[in-house]
């Protein structure tokens, strides 16, 4: 599996490169969702990439089917240290839900939809490794909960965004009740779903929305430059213990502070094994870099 993975999967340097034509029926270009690991200094950075203009990068079937496939892939890929979100549809991140698709659904069509949406959701924030979305435009609705369900955001401070789902006639659906308090707190989440207020990246930045806001360029990719460079400060650290740190902070955030410092107990024991953890102390000892392998 983890060999068919990479198959789909170009190599490239750091830097933007731009996506293959999503008008290219039964190739890779013409995915709707590409897959790409780095190399270079960020060598350990996999990116997601959305590639599906004509309809923003709204989130529909195919759309949903691609992105599952490639978490399925990834997930076991101990390569992977830092998973990137980014759109390859210059000034848009993610449009939120495909309409014009939805309104084709029966009612009860739409139930197992959602139902799909917010399995999606759950499974970016559970995959294993850090996670970043990289916002350099529009993130509505589903936009924004696919950006709310990653570790870190970060924002072009032009960039729009918000669960606009009241002004539709519905309400978020795909985690954006839960996730958004937990980001905010309760009462400034409800202010912004009850008016289906629309955020700029510099306002969500000051909210706490999102981790970093960042002037655009003429490019329309400085979010994901300054993106990138997050992801480059987590790659010198230890792989295991970040991931024992993402699962404690979780897993720890769901519960009493009492039971989330036994979860936190939990991990830290698993990590004291570890190669990385004596490498560590060996470095410190020997005053020189740690070379973390990951075992």
């Amino acid at each position: 599996m983890l060999r068919a993975a990479r198959l789909l999967r170009p190599r490239g340097l750091p830097g933007d490169r731009g996506c293959a034509s999503a008008e290219s029926p039964g190739t890779a270009g013409g995915r709707e969702i590409q897959v790409r690991a780095l190399e270079g200094p960020a060598r350990g950075v996999t990116e997601i990439l959305m590639n599906r203009p004509r309809a923003r990068n709204a989130l529909g079937n195919v759309f949903v089917s691609e992105l599952q496939e490639a978490l399925a892939r990834l997930r076991e890929d101990q390569q992977v240290r830092v998973l990137l979100f980014r759109s390859c549809v210059k000034g848009v991140f993610c449009a939120g839900a495909d309409l014009k698709e939805r309104e084709q659904m029966s009612a009860a069509e739409v139930g197992v939809f959602i139902q799909r949406l917010r399995g999606l959701m759950n499974e970016i924030a559970a995959f294993p490794a850090p996670t970043i979305a990289a916002m350099d435009g529009f993130a509505l609705g589903g936009g924004l909960e696919l950006a709310l369900a990653c570790d870190l955001r970060v924002a072009a401070s032009t960039a729009v965004m918000g669960l606009i789902e009241t002004t539709r006639g519905l309400l978020p659906g795909a985690g954006g009740t839960q996730r958004l308090p937990r980001c905010l707190g309760v009462a400034l989440a409800k202010e912004l779903i009850f008016t289906g207020r629309r955020l700029t990246g510099a306002q969500a930045h000051t909210l706490g929305l999102v981790n970093h806001a960042v002037d655009q360029n003429e490019e329309g990719n400085a979010a994901y430059h300054r993106a990138l460079a997050l992801a480059q400060e987590i790659l010198p650290q230890a792989p295991i213990a970040v991931r024992l740190g993402k699962v404690a902070i979780d897993r720890g955030m769901e519960v009493d502070i009492m039971s989330g410092m036994a979860i936190e107990g939990m991990c830290y024991a698993q990590n004291i094994p570890t190669q990385d953890r004596l490498e560590g102390m060996a470095a410190f000892r020997e005053k020189r870099p740690p070379k973390f392998v990951g075992k």
